[in-house]
């Protein structure tokens, strides 16, 4: 196959017409493709909407489900993992980020091994409040400095890889919820891979607070990356099974 979309889902307000309207983009793309939709233990009217996929009778949907709430890592490892096809694409499934978007993501993958969107790029296309801005580039600098990563963006939710690395590095992953993201990119400029960012259109206004309880889990699995590379050597410990 040549082609799979990962769409994370938790409470997704019109999650079947999200759906639809992806696989319209993947159907100009490639008749070879896969959308797989993973139900993160959704308890808002997940019952309708995956009914109202299932009676597409498409078999290019397939939905993968669980009861308990795991956190979008988690939903992106099971379905990158259940993935056939040779280019993966995570985007987020409730299209702040359109999906005509993919092509490009695709087209640019040729000559790299990962493609992520960034905010950052001077050719993004978002309206972004100055005190995100100034928080995000506080967390990118952190992140530079305890990683050596050289990438300016690590969260926004749309992804491009090569099949082949993505599967052989998303099992080293202990990320579940907020930067699942960051410990895969980690992971990839460790083992050399080449990473681009890419610019990115974002149709959102930004307009909620940042929950202070997420900024600290964030900042303490940050810490749990950076002992797990430096400390434990977990990462390393992989190259040897």
């Amino acid at each position: 196959m040549e082609l799979s979309i990962i769409l994370p889902s938790y409470n997704t307000e019109n999650l079947a017409k999200n759906v639809l309207e992806v696989e319209k983009e993947a159907k100009k793309i490639t008749k070879d493709y896969e959308l797989i939709v993973v139900n993160d233990g959704s308890t808002k009217n997940w019952k309708s909407e995956f009914e109202k996929l299932k009676k597409e009778k498409n078999s290019r949907i397939k939905i993968l489900t669980y009861d308990l709430n795991k956190g979008k890592g988690h939903a992106l490892k099971r379905g990158g993992m259940m993935a056939k096809g040779e280019k993966i694409i995570f985007l987020d499934s409730d299209l702040d980020i359109p999906p005509r978007q993919i092509k490009f993501f695709l087209d640019e993958l040729k000559d790299v091994d990962a493609v992520i969107g960034s905010k950052r790029h001077p050719d993004s296309k978002i309206v972004y409040p100055i005190s995100r801005k100034f928080m995000s580039a506080i967390y990118q600098k952190l992140n530079s400095i305890l990683f050596n990563l050289n990438v300016k963006d690590t969260q926004v939710g749309i992804k491009a890889f090569h099949a082949k690395i993505l599967k052989k590095n998303l099992p080293k992953l202990a990320i579940k919820r907020y930067v699942f993201d960051l410990e895969l990119l980690v992971v990839l400029n460790k083992e050399g891979y080449k990473i681009k960012e890419a610019p990115v259109e974002i149709e959102f206004k930004f307009g909620s607070t940042i929950n202070m309880k997420a900024v600290i889990n964030m900042l303490w699995e940050t810490a749990a990356i950076f002992y797990r590379l430096k400390v434990l050597k977990h990462y390393d410990k992989w190259n040897f099974q």
